[in-house]
């Protein structure tokens, strides 16, 4: 699998230890969901800081 990690535009460069961790980890909790196919092909995932003042 390929994992690419974006922090504001940059991106992060990951070694192979975090990169399976990571996809293993969003891959094991997606495909858990009701109504996603086993045969999926693109998992996406955007996070965003809210800001409170």
């Amino acid at each position: 699998m390929g994992v690419k990690l974006m922090v504001d535009g940059k991106i992060i460069p990951l070694n192979d230890f975090v990169e399976t961790i990571l996809a293993g980890t969003i891959t094991g909790a997606v495909t858990t969901l009701h109504g996603i196919d086993a045969d999926w092909s693109k998992i996406e995932i955007q996070i965003e800081k809210s800001v409170t003042r």
